[in-house]
């Protein structure tokens, strides 16, 4: 983990009390509408799987977007403006997530919006979004293509300004992944499975680059039907291609059953996984099966920054019902960069939103910069994140462990 000084810390646990978000309405005029700090409410729009396999991950994220606009109103963060949230449940599906944009979108007092979890949603509502000049930041979103144009791995185009996030991209993650379990985990043969969808079939593909570049050897690949929950035909594909590792892309609904059904096929192997499998809800599902498996997630162990320790206390505080999970801080700084711009936004006008608010955000976004929950928030040229740290997570006692913090070096 990084070191950070007294002052960085203590910087960053002050943003971190402050990163926070809210939406509203506002007049003709920038006059005030039903806000309770006195002036302009502006709403922070949430996207994310409410229901459904999914939704563990999606209340953590709309939870914690929601902590940070009550933060910041609480401290009258900026000055004349009352943050509210509307968050819209996708359930994980494109069509759904695109409807949402859409709905987002005609709402004038949405200026910014956290979200969405899964990348193949946030292919949907790129284009809806920017051509509507509103802000999007995903706390979750991983696959490289989406800030960085399809061809990413040859010429990297930023297809959309107005869209950013908060996590690293697959292009590190699988990457680290591979070298983790190539030189800490000597495990030499990897059977490939994926999902067949943006973020799993990505994330198996930067793995299985950087695995085979480094000399291990690919024994096997298969793509799954996530719809499905009888994995026993792969599994036994599994147990005959002398396999010492599996790398699933996808997320858990699938890997807890999947690794279940791998180890009773007779496959005492590791299943390892990226951000998508790091939920608690993997381990209930793979049950004792689960033990040894491995995880990667963006970012270093929300519990061990400094920087976090009062996001952490202050959700315990508001009582959830639901953990935060695994984007819960990642969250939390997607709403507060958006606090961040808007704050811009009605400094250099006099204190007043603009007609012109949504593309003045988008704007002011790209310079964005804070010591938030996660460490150092800040976007690179293509709208990614600046920090670049990934966590390997192992599964013991019935828990996630953290193994072992870095980034990729390549």
């Amino acid at each position: 983990m990084r070191q950070r000084s007294l002052i960085a810390i203590t910087a960053a646990l002050a943003a971190g009390a402050l990163t926070l978000t809210a939406c509203g309405s506002r007049d003709e005029d920038g006059g005030s509408s039903d806000s309770g700090n006195g002036g302009t409410t502006v709403v922070i729009g949430v996207d994310a799987p409410l229901t459904g396999d999914l939704s563990a991950l999606g209340l953590g994220i709309k939870n914690s977007v929601d902590l940070a606009a009550k933060t910041a109103n609480e401290k009258k963060y900026v000055e004349g403006i009352t943050f509210k949230i509307e968050a819209l449940d996708d359930q994980g599906q494109a069509s759904v997530g695109q409807q949402n944009a859409t709905k987002l979108v005609a709402n004038d007092d949405v200026l910014g919006v956290v979200g969405p979890l899964n990348s193949s949603v946030g292919e949907s509502m790129q284009k809806v979004f920017d051509s509507a000049k509103l802000v999007e930041v995903s706390p979750a979103n991983t696959n490289p293509a989406l800030t960085q144009g399809v061809n990413w791995q040859t010429e990297k185009v930023r297809p959309y300004k107005s869209y950013f996030r908060t996590a690293t991209t697959d292009a590190i993650q699988g990457p680290f992944a591979a070298q983790y379990v190539y030189n800490d985990a000597k495990k030499k043969k990897v059977f490939v499975i994926d999902d067949k969808k943006t973020y799993g079939a990505g994330l198996a593909s930067t793995f299985t680059e950087e695995f085979k570049k480094l000399g291990g050897k690919v024994v096997g690949t298969e793509h799954i039907n996530p719809e499905s929950k009888d994995f026993s035909a792969v599994a036994t594909k599994v147990k005959n291609s002398g396999a010492d590792v599996v790398y699933y892309g996808g997320e858990y609904p699938q890997a807890g059953p999947l690794s279940k059904q791998i180890k009773e096929a007779g496959a005492k192997i590791p299943l390892v996984g990226g951000d998508g499998i790091y939920s608690a809800d993997f381990i209930k599902l793979a049950g004792a099966a689960g033990t040894g498996d491995l995880a990667t997630s963006v970012g270093a162990p929300v519990e061990d920054l400094p920087s976090a320790k009062e996001f952490v206390a202050n959700y315990e505080k508001a009582g959830y019902k639901e953990a935060y999970e695994a984007y819960g801080g990642y969250s939390y700084d997607s709403a507060w960069a958006i606090i961040e711009a808007v704050k811009k936004v009605v400094e250099d006008n006099d204190g007043k939103l603009p007609d012109d608010a949504r593309a003045k955000v988008v704007d002011a976004m790209q310079n964005v910069s804070f010591d938030g929950v996660t460490g150092k928030v800040s976007f690179d040229e293509f709208g990614d994140a600046t920090n670049k740290q990934l966590t390997v997570y192992s599964v013991k006692d019935g828990d996630w462990g953290t193994v072992k913090s870095g980034t990729f070096t390549g």
